[in-house]
C-alpha cells in the first residue's frame, strides 16, 4: 500500500461509526470518517470536550452527520447507557473505533468498578462496549470493530496473576498490558467472530509514536513523559498522520480482520499505514481465549 492517506478513504456515505475520545487519534479519525461521508458519533466522557469535537469536525467537514454522546469507559453503568441509547435510535452500526485511552498515571488508579484504571479504560470498558453493540454491529453486514493498539505491546505480558496490579504497580508495563489485550482482543474478536457467523472483522492498529495529549493526561505535562512530548515534539508525528493506520483498518477494501496496521518507518514509530508486525504473546490464541473468558466474568458481558 503506497503511501495510503486519508484522500484514498472510499466514500462512507449511508455507513455510520462510533468513535471512541474526543481529541487527538479519535478527533482526526472523526475528520476523516465524516469528510468521506459517514455519520459519525463521538463518544467520550467529558460533554464540553465532545461539543468541542463536534464543533471541530464541522469546521473541517462542512455537512457532517456527526453529533456526541455520553460515554465513560471507567463505568461499566456507563458503558450500558450508553450501548442501550444507540440501540433505541438505530437497528445497526457499520463501523466501531475503540479508540480512547488513558496512559500511564504515575499512582495506581481504579475505575468505578474496581479495575487498575488502564486496563479497566483501555482494554474492559471497550471489550463492554463491543459486547453490547454487537446485535448492532452483526445487522451491518460487514462491520468492522478497530482496537486501538500501541506499539508498546510488544513488551507487554498479560499478568494473570495480578491483571489488575494489586501486587505491583509499574506504570508503563501496565499500559502495555492494556495495549496488548486490545490487540488480543481483535484477533480473538476475528476468531470468533469465523466460527458463529458474525460477520464482524476484528482489526487493530496502532499509531507509531504521535503528537497527542495522552502523555500530558495521565502522568501530567511536567511528569518526565509529559516533558519529553512538549520539548522533543519534533520526535512525534502529527496526529492526523498517526490516525491512518486506524483509517486504513476502518475503511480500506484491502485492510482484512485478524490483521494489525501501523506505520511503516523507523520501527513503526512514523509513516504510512502498513502491516504491523504482531507480537508473539498476542499469538497465543490460548491465552486470548483465557482473557476472554476472564474479560467475560469481570464485566458480565457474555457474547
Amino acid at each position: 500500500m503506497a503511501k495510503w492517506t486519508a484522500s484514498d478513504i472510499p466514500s462512507q456515505s449511508g455507513r455510520s461509526a462510533v468513535v471512541t475520545g474526543t481529541g487527538g487519534l479519535g478527533l482526526e479519525t472523526a475528520i476523516a470518517l465524516a469528510k468521506a461521508g459517514c455519520e459519525v458519533i463521538v463518544a467520550g466522557r467529558n460533554p464540553g470536550k465532545g461539543a468541542a469535537a463536534v464543533a471541530t469536525v464541522r469546521n473541517k467537514a462542512p455537512g457532517a452527520d456527526v453529533r456526541f454522546e455520553q460515554l465513560d469507559l471507567a463505568s461499566l453503568a456507563s458503558v450500558a447507557d450508553f450501548a442501550a441509547r444507540l440501540r433505541s435510535q438505530r437497528s445497526s452500526l457499520d463501523l466501531l473505533v475503540n479508540n480512547a485511552g488513558v496512559m500511564v498515571p504515575p499512582q495506581r488508579r481504579t475505575t468505578a468498578d474496581g479495575f487498575e484504571l488502564q486496563l479497566g479504560t483501555n482494554y474492559l470498558g471497550h471489550f463492554a462496549l463491543t459486547g453490547h453493540l454487537l446485535p448492532l454491529l452483526r445487522e451491518s453486514g460487514e462491520a468492522r470493530v478497530v482496537m486501538l493498539s500501541s506499539i508498546a505491546a510488544r513488551n507487554g505480558a498479560i499478568a494473570f496473576d495480578d491483571l489488575n496490579a494489586e501486587k505491583s504497580y509499574r506504570p508503563m508495563a501496565v499500559y502495555s498490558q492494556s495495549k496488548l489485550a486490545c490487540l488480543m482482543f481483535a484477533l480473538e474478536l476475528q476468531r470468533r467472530s469465523e466460527a458463529s457467523g458474525w460477520g464482524i472483522a476484528g482489526i487493530a492498529a496502532h499509531p507509531g509514536v504521535s503528537r497527542t495529549d495522552l502523555l500530558h493526561n495521565a502522568p501530567g505535562r511536567w511528569s518526565a513523559t509529559g516533558l519529553t512530548r512538549s520539548l522533543l515534539w519534533f520526535l512525534f508525528q502529527p496526529a492526523a498522520q498517526g490516525a491512518l493506520p486506524t483509517l486504513f483498518a476502518a475503511t480500506s477494501p484491502g485492510a482484512k480482520g485478524g490483521a494489525y496496521y501501523g506505520p511503516d518507518r523507523l520501527g513503526e514509530t512514523r509513516g504510512f499505514p502498513a502491516e504491523a508486525k504482531i507480537p508473539p504473546r498476542a499469538q497465543d490464541a490460548a491465552a486470548a481465549a483465557r482473557l476472554w473468558h476472564l474479560s467475560e466474568h469481570y464485566t458480565g458481558m457474555g457474547f
